[in-house]
This record gives C-alpha cells, sequence and structure tokens, in this order.
C-alpha cells in the first residue's frame, strides 16, 4: 500500500492566512476595549464587564455556530465571520453609547466562534489524520502570531487618529480575511457522509457505540451518543482552557503585589508570549509522531508546577524565570484542544461536535479566573494561584489516563484496530 503524502504548504496561504489576518483583527483592540469603554462613560467596573462580553458571545454562540458551518458549509461560515467581525468594528467606531459599543464587542466573539469552529472543522476534513496534530498546531500558533502582532499593527494608526485607530486596523484585517476565505476550496460532500461509524478513537471510549446514531446528526443526537467522551477527554481540556485563561491574569497581578511597575510586568509577559507563539510546529509532530499524550500531560504538568512555583518569587527575575516556564509550557500544548476535537469528532456530525466541544473550552476560560477570583477574594493570591496549579494536575491525570496512546493514523493504531 502506498504510503500517504501530504504537504502542510500546499494549503498553507488558504488555511492559514485568514487565521493570521482574523488573529491580527481581535488582537488590535483587544488593549483598547476598556480604555474605548472607560471614554463612553462606564466606570472601571463596567469597562472590566465589557471586556468578557467577548467570551460571553462565543459562549453562547459555539452551539448556533454548528448549524451555519453544517448549513453553508466552512468556506461560507469563515467568510460569513469575518464580515460580522468587521461590521462590529466599525460599529464599535461608531457607537455612540456604552451599550452600543457592547453590542459591537459582544458580536466579536459570536463571530469567533463562528470562525474558530469553521476553521478547525475544514483542517479536520482537509487533512489526513497523521498529519493532523501539526496542521492544527500550526493552526494554533500561526493565530497566536497574529494576536501578538496585532498591538503592533495599530500604534501607527492610533498616534494619528486615536483609540479608532485600533477598530479600523481590526475592521481591515478583517475584511482581509474574508477576501481569502473566499479562496479557500469548499470542501465536498462526499467526504462528509461516506463515515458513518464512530472514529477510532471515539471507539476505543465506546466499544458499544451504535453507527446509526451518526445519520443525520443533530445537537443533541451528538451530545447524546458521544457523552462518554465529552465526560473524560473533554473534562481534560476544559481544565486545559482554565489553566490557559488564568495565566493570562496571575502575571501581571502577581507582579503588582511584588512591586513591579507596568513597563517590567509588559516585558515579561511579552517574553512569555514570545515563546508560547514559537515552538508549535515540533509539539505537532511530536504528537502525530508518537501521540497526544505526549504533548497534552507534559502541558499541563509544567503550567501546574509553574504556578505552584509561582507564589515563591519575589523578583523580576525570579518572576521571568517562571513566566518563560509558563510560556513554554503553553506553547507545546498549541493546538492539542483542536487535535483532541478532531480526532474524537464524528463524521457526519462534525461540526455539532466541534461546537459542543468549543462550549467546553469556553466553559473552561471563563471559570478558571472565576475560581482564582473566589479563592483570592476568601484566601489570599498565593492560594488562588495555587489552586489554579492544581487544576493543572489534575488536567494531567484525567488526560493520561483517557487519551488513547497511539497517535490516530500511525502504525500502531492501526495494528491496535486490527
Amino acid at each position: 500500500m502506498p504510503k500517504e503524502t501530504f504537504d502542510l504548504r500546499g494549503i498553507a496561504v488558504g488555511a492559514y492566512g485568514p487565521s493570521l489576518l482574523y488573529g491580527v483583527a481581535t488582537g488590535a483592540i483587544l488593549p483598547v476595549i476598556a480604555l474605548t469603554a472607560r471614554d463612553l462613560g462606564a466606570d472601571l467596573a463596567t469597562a472590566a464587564l465589557v471586556i468578557t462580553l467577548s467570551g460571553i458571545g462565543s459562549l453562547v454562540t459555539n452551539v448556533p455556530a454548528t448549524l451555519i458551518a453544517t448549513r453553508f458549509g466552512e468556506r461560507k461560515a469563515l467568510v460569513g465571520a469575518a464580515l460580522w467581525c468587521a461590521a462590529a468594528m466599525f460599529l464599535a467606531i461608531a457607537a455612540p453609547t456604552l451599550p452600543v459599543f457592547a453590542a459591537a464587542i459582544f458580536m466579536v466573539g459570536m463571530a469567533g466562534a463562528v470562525f474558530g469552529l469553521a476553521r478547525q472543522s475544514y483542517l479536520t476534513e482537509a487533512v489526513p489524520a497523521r498529519f493532523r496534530a501539526r496542521a492544527l498546531s500550526t493552526l494554533g500558533g500561526v493565530t497566536r502570531i497574529g494576536v501578538f502582532l496585532g498591538p503592533f499593527a495599530v500604534a501607527l494608526a492610533m498616534s494619528r487618529i486615536g483609540l479608532d485607530g485600533a477598530y479600523w486596523v481590526g475592521g481591515g484585517a478583517s475584511l482581509a480575511a474574508a477576501a481569502l476565505s473566499w479562496r479557500v476550496p469548499e470542501l465536498g460532500a462526499p467526504g462528509r457522509v461516506a463515515l458513518t461509524a464512530a472514529t477510532p478513537l471515539e471507539a476505543a471510549l465506546s466499544p458499544t457505540s451504535d453507527p446509526a446514531a451518526h445519520h443525520a446528526p443533530t445537537v443533541r443526537s451528538i451530545m447524546r451518543h458521544h457523552s462518554r467522551v465529552f465526560l473524560t477527554v473533554g473534562i481534560g481540556v476544559l481544565l486545559i482552557a482554565a489553566v490557559r485563561a488564568t495565566r493570562q491574569a496571575v502575571l501581571p497581578l502577581w507582579a503588582e503585589s511584588i512591586g513591579l511597575d507596568a513597563s517590567a510586568t509588559a516585558l515579561i509577559y511579552g517574553l512569555s508570549g514570545a515563546i508560547d507563539m514559537l515552538i508549535f510546529y515540533p509539539s505537532g509532530k511530536i504528537m502525530d509522531l508518537r501521540g497526544r499524550r505526549w504533548i497534552a500531560v507534559p502541558c499541563m504538568l509544567i503550567m501546574g508546577t509553574a504556578l505552584v512555583l509561582l507564589p515563591f518569587t519575589g523578583s523580576a527575575v525570579g518572576l521571568l524565570l517562571v513566566a518563560l516556564l509558563i510560556g513554554f509550557g503553553n506553547g507545546i500544548g498549541s493546538g492539542i484542544v483542536m487535535t483532541l476535537g478532531a480526532d474524537f469528532s464524528p463524521s457526519p456530525g462534525r461540526p455539532q461536535f466541534l461546537g459542543i466541544w468549543r462550549l467546553l473550552t469556553d466553559v473552561g476560560t471563563m471559570g478558571g479566573p472565576a475560581l482564582l477570583s473566589l479563592v483570592t477574594a476568601l484566601v489570599t493570591l498565593s492560594a488562588g494561584i495555587w489552586a489554579t496549579g492544581a487544576l493543572g494536575f489534575l488536567g494531567a491525570a484525567v488526560l493520561w489516563y483517557w487519551i488513547p496512546r497511539a497517535a490516530p493514523g500511525s502504525a500502531e493504531a492501526a495494528v491496535s484496530k486490527g
């Protein structure tokens, strides 16, 4: 049997170009949302609430996004989401009042849910299983690069026209993402309907799964027939999302608690982010060759360990070392949540499955910082950070136990199937 060949470079522009541009668009406005809200009359608490509206918009749109991707296909979903994001950016510029601006930020979250689902579903269909982790790790890395570049891209625009410059850049990048997405070839229908049985990984967790359940899938039927996956590996990815979201808050909070100024904090945060976004491809290759556990478990163990060490730092050097460790741990896990979702998702029914998968990650993204806030309020900031570290260790245990040892598409997996 001829060896399966595939070249990521052949789909690079169409698959990753829109994600890079979309990352620039969202990264461009992240630093200025609170400032714009304040200019429109919000107090500090309200400004913080406005920031969360993007996450809430994504959370409530994950399941409806599956209907859009299923009805119109991934290419049109990508285009529509990018255009919706551009509309939100321009609405933010024209917003006369705080409620209108808040609605625009909510729209950005809605667009992100559809765009994220469509791009993940597209790559999962288009890339052979034995190259899947590399493709999705690259997707995660490219998106992070875009978000990292976004604030730099708006610096000149903001120096000339103020805060509105960020939204102009965000709107322009969104329109460019829509234009590039339109050139992405639509996936053919045969690939969607040929596989009616459970995926190999699904069969490993649910050997009695009924193949007929995968015909004419709905969100409810997918949730029912794949509940074992959602309650096992799904809990693991929820914990990954919780730790990842919390790590973004604890670094500046701890830096402030030990007396570092804003410039030192920004430098440490930036260096951690640089490590984070530079190591995505090697980790994807390891996942494809050795299995998902080789990355998922170390990712959580490293971040958990770093968070436990964080409260013991008392200087900029110590904080920097821990921040770099956090960035490394998160960086090697680039694309792991998308890869696991792709591995377990059935076809047909993939958009519905991935919509629920993204819902789990969004719950974790909001729940992690909430736990940090609660424990900090009841005890101390150190206790809140240690609680987050404990989530990292718990996630490592869950993922080690439930993720199959062999990578999908590998020779080892083929032997185990036989």
